[in-house]
């Protein structure tokens, strides 16, 4: 007897691992590649979104600067610096690299860039408010959507679902001791919290659990079979 269909609220909020290989040769390819590029784009603009509405930045962001601040370094370079540290944390945590991870460093920044220059600017406490509340509904979901397509994580997604499958704990609090730590960092680093990057930080960890549960494609390699 075939197992009964899995239905969002059955299926692992951390989908089994693949190597690239496997992300490749698995089925869906088509859909799950334009879930893909969709949840990056969308991802990056919310980024963008976040950042624009002067409500505080994300904690990598916040940690980021305070990099900066005390090493000289640009914020570029500060960013570059944190994901590759970030990167060989996935060793003892046995995360596995994919076109997710490479396409996130390539398209989240481009994405963000484009739509910095397209939305206009907030210029009122409550266009702020609503850049800042559609930014982070997007952040989840769009998050949700990239990981959900299951071709590997970016760096720092990749810190959260390798810790998930090693230590077992949920998603959302995962996330959330993760963002916090960061925050913490680069505030003592020196970085700028304001009232939005704790939100995001308190938010971030259960928004993308409740989105991802629906987002995550199912594949054969789920089933015990598989």
């Amino acid at each position: 007897m075939s197992p009964p269909p899995t239905t969002p609220t059955d299926r692992p909020l951390v989908a089994r691992r693949m190597n690239a290989g496997e992300q490749l040769r698995a089925e869906k390819k088509t859909h799950r590649l334009v879930q893909l590029l969709i949840g990056l784009t969308g991802y990056g603009t919310a980024l963008a979104l976040l950042v624009g509405s002067g409500l505080g930045a994300s904690s990598w962001n916040v940690l980021a600067e305070g990099l900066a601040h005390r090493s000289g370094l640009s914020f570029g370079m500060a960013t570059n610096l944190i994901a590759l540290v970030v990167l060989m944390f996935w060793i003892p945590l046995r995360e596995l690299p994919g076109l997710g991870t490479v396409l996130n460093v390539v398209l989240v920044g481009a994405a963000a860039d484009v739509a910095a220059h397209l939305i206009p600017a907030p210029g009122t406490l409550v266009e702020q408010l609503t850049h800042y509340s559609l930014g982070l509904v997007m952040f989840a979901i769009f998050d949700a959507l990239y990981l959900g397509a299951r071709f590997g994580s970016g760096p720092r997604d990749g810190l959260m679902t390798g810790a998930i499958r090693v230590t077992g704990q949920p998603l959302w609090k995962v996330r959330t001791i993760i963002e916090v730590i960061v925050v913490a960092i680069g505030w003592v680093l020196g970085g700028t919290v304001g009232v939005g990057t704790l939100v995001l930080a308190l938010a971030a960890g259960p928004l993308v659990q409740a989105f991802l549960r629906h987002t995550t494609v199912p594949l054969r390699v789920d089933s015990p079979a598989g």
